[in-house]
């Protein structure tokens, strides 16, 4: 495996882990993170062993996810035994919900324009117990920060649950965890976290955050698949009623014969919420190979996305785009705001693509999302397209 991609020495190297043309300015993993090519690979030999099913083993039922699980636990600072293997955030999060016991009266706190699957399984939860969801705005300055913990300290134990991404979806303005799960834990509330725009790119620590359920997936920032995403479970929430009943998170469904027997009892830990199909042999084998090479490059990737990203927002600046100060943003997902300039959002990001640069627009903003793949000239071709383009209004 090349060296990490801070290495500028190695930068070359790691864009070659990717069908990624020098023509093409990728900078949208924020949208779907590019499969390098030993996923594909890894995809492409499920799909053969399909073809050849004397070749799959019961125990190909439960040894790769199992090192799957392993490998998101690593990556979470959390324990294999709280990881369930799920389909998407909005099942991890639905099955968290269906363990939560709101009473009538209560309200789940998640910051304004939060992504909808944060918000509508506590919208169902709080409407079934007779509570409500407070959707909380930013303050002046851009942030979500003051603004939930006055609301958390407001309401006291009101608060049943805070929910919230570790970077908001839009414009990855940061929210400060730690101290976000403090002020939780001192009124009694849970905390749940969706990593889906960070992990990969940025380092969580369960120990330090210490939620309650932590859910994400991994066709971004993980380069992984998409339909497999993960969801971490604290201790005490490990013995609910999954949401799908199946076979493989039953107590001896390693043991195919024995399947004639109902189990009563379920496999240890979060194993019990996985989805019924959990095996997903062409998607497992390909977020495995995702895993670990993103788990190689560890927190120096983090590094090398401040750098590209720091360079993108001052640029933007220079051309009289809005960016948040260096203190108000993360170092990998930036927004660029387009007011006080006549220029419309998506017809940039149309006029961007046409010049080979692909960014999102959501909300407000124009998306730029910097990975480990990303480079110098990357960045070089977005300012050049963004130049082009301000000019010309």
């Amino acid at each position: 495996m090349p060296a990490a991609p801070s290495d500028p020495a190695t930068a070359e190297d790691v864009r070659g882990l990717f069908d990624i043309p020098r023509s093409v300015a990728y900078l949208n993993s924020a949208f779907m993170g590019p499969a390098p090519r030993q996923v594909v690979a890894a995809g492409h030999l499920a799909m053969e062993r399909k073809a050849r099913p004397w070749s799959v083993a019961a125990d190909d039922f439960f040894q790769p996810i199992e090192r799957v699980r392993s490998l998101v636990a690593g990556l979470l600072g959390g324990d294999r035994d709280g990881v369930a293997v799920v389909p998407s955030v909005s099942f991890g999060l639905s099955t968290f919900a269906a363990q939560l016991r709101l009473r009538p009266g209560q309200v789940v706190l998640v910051p304004a324009e939060e992504f909808p699957s944060n918000l509508y399984p506590w919208i169902e939860a709080a409407a079934a117990a007779g509570g409500s969801v407070v959707q909380v705005p930013r303050d002046s300055s851009g942030s979500f920060d003051a603004p939930l913990d006055d609301e958390i300290a407001r309401r006291g134990d009101q608060v049943a649950l805070v929910a919230a991404m570790a970077c908001h979806w839009t414009d990855g303005t940061p929210v400060d965890l730690v101290a976000l799960g403090a002020a939780a834990r001192s009124v009694g509330a849970a905390l749940a976290v969706d990593v889906s725009q960070s992990l990969g790119a940025v380092p969580f620590d369960v120990a330090a955050v210490q939620p309650d359920v932590v859910a994400g997936v991994t066709y971004k920032w993980l380069l992984g698949p998409y339909g497999l995403g993960y969801t971490w479970f604290a201790p005490r929430w490990r013995e609910g009623s999954p949401l799908d009943h199946g076979w493989a998170n039953r107590a001896g469904a390693e043991d195919f014969a024995s399947l004639t027997i109902a189990s009563p009892g379920y496999r240890p830990g979060a194993r019990r919420y996985d989805v019924g199909e959990s095996a997903f042999h062409h998607l497992v084998g390909q977020a495995e190979e995702a895993l670990r090479l993103v788990g190689g490059w560890a927190d120096d990737v983090v590094e090398h996305c401040r750098r590209l990203t720091d360079r993108i927002a001052t640029g933007a600046a220079e051309l009289g785009l809005a960016v948040a100060p260096a203190d108000r943003r993360s170092p990998h997902l930036l927004g660029l705001g387009l007011a006080g300039t006549s220029l419309d959002p998506a017809a940039l990001a149309a006029q961007l693509a046409a010049d080979g640069v692909y960014v999102s627009v959501r909300g407000t903003s124009v998306r730029v999302s910097a990975h480990g793949f990303n480079d110098a000239l990357d960045v070089d071709r977005l300012l050049t397209a963004l130049r082009s383009a301000t000019q010309s209004t």
